[in-house]
């Protein structure tokens, strides 16, 4: 079944509580929260203490995204703020199967997010240990950007090395998803589609998730 995983970055974060509750209730699985520290990419977004104030609000999968250098240094503090999963990405660290053992050992899910111009070859000796992998539809570091068609064959090869070897490996999406380019990504393999603008930034949020869901082919019974 697909998921959906609207997120904060581009959230009105003025009323952010409010934000996630109303995409919680339209059905979202996922809640998709950006962490960039301003050097592995060029925006500064926030901390762990944005993440431990929402967690009282929701009971979604709390999917965090870490674009920083170094995460090593900070997976301990979004574990105690109440991620459910943190995802590094493959460029940020050398030593990458050091940061998900860290991830694992804490009881959470782990992801590797690679960039639209990084090669799959660097995740073929990690992936019996990840729980997910993000493909990056746009290069990191701002919302609103639009969707690299180049990533699909990359989606599509990861998928089918996923089925061979029978993993539960999911496959999420991530940048300029919309009603327009979720159905080639999830035609690719896409299982979670993180999608930013194309939610918070339209007038009714919660029609935006069903827009998706139905372009997609996968709709989704008994949001509200």
């Amino acid at each position: 079944m697909l998921k959906i995983a609207p997120s904060i970055l581009s959230a009105d974060f003025s009323r952010l509580g409010e934000q996630v509750r109303t995409v919680e209730e339209a059905g979202a699985e996922f809640l998709h929260i950006d962490v960039m520290d301003g050097h592995f990419v060029p925006n500064l977004t926030i901390g762990s203490l944005v993440v431990k104030a929402l967690r009282p609000q929701s009971k979604m999968f709390f999917d965090v995204h870490l674009m920083i250098e170094q995460p090593e240094r900070y997976i301990q503090d979004f574990a105690d703020a109440g991620a459910d999963h943190i995802t590094v990405h493959l460029e940020a660290t050398p030593h990458i199967h050091r940061a998900v053992q860290q991830i694992k050992a804490l009881g959470l899910s782990a992801g590797v997010a690679v960039n639209p111009a990084t090669p799959l070859d660097g995740l073929k000796y990690i992936l019996p240990e990840l729980d997910m992998v993000l493909i990056m539809s746009v290069n990191p570091g701002f919302g609103g950007q639009k969707f690299i068609p180049g990533v699909l064959p990359k989606i599509e090869v990861l998928r089918t090395y996923l089925q061979q070897r029978h993993s539960s490996c999911q496959i999420e999406v991530d940048g300029g998803i919309n009603a327009e380019t979720a159905p080639a990504a999830v035609k690719a393999g896409a299982e979670i589609l993180v999608a930013g603008a194309a939610v918070f930034g339209q007038t009714d949020p919660c029609k935006a998730i069903q827009d998706i869901r139905k372009a997609a082919g996968n709709p989704k019974d008994g949001a509200k």
